[in-house]
């Protein structure tokens, strides 16, 4: 599937909150990235990177939802030790990290493994209208706030 035809799978995700389907989502954009592990470096910059500016997405009518394949407990536990305001889904069986062909084979200490490489997609009532492939934790939130308000700038 190419990245223009990704849509939002209308179903029910387990998140740390309970359960959320993307499609009924009442905030005009949607910020959907995924990233490998709970309460690692690079894992923890970015989740606390978009929970320090949550409120200027909320302003800009954006939700910000992160996803990975850790357990909802391992989420909630993430959640309460970093003070993490965004909302985490856990994708255990993987549905969403295939519908968005973010499994890749990683090089871990020289061995090659299957893991989620750090992806971001940006929707807007329900479309595709960006993504970003092999993201950097650091300043990704920022870039991502910029890159949204450029956005409604150009839908406006």
């Amino acid at each position: 599937m190419s990245e223009e035809n990704i849509v939002l799978p209308a179903q029910p995700f387990n998140t740390a909150t309970g359960q959320i389907d993307l499609t009924t989502l009442e905030s005009a954009w949607l910020v959907l990235y995924f990233y490998p592990k709970d309460s690692t470096s690079g894992c923890t910059t970015q989740a606390v990177g978009f929970s320090c500016i949550l409120d200027q997405f909320k302003q800009l009518d954006a939700e910000v939802i992160g996803v990975s394949r850790d357990s909802v407990k391992t989420h909630q536990n993430f959640i309460a030790k970093q003070g993490l305001t965004i909302d985490l889904i856990s994708d255990k069986d993987e549905t969403l990290c295939q519908h968005f062909d973010v499994i890749k084979e990683k090089n871990m200490y020289g061995k090659k493994v299957m893991g989620i490489e750090r992806s971001t997609f940006i929707f807007h009532q329900g479309k595709l209208v960006k993504s970003y492939r092999k993201v950097k934790a650091a300043g990704h939130a920022e870039q991502i706030l910029d890159d949204l308000k450029a956005l409604q700038h150009t839908q406006s």
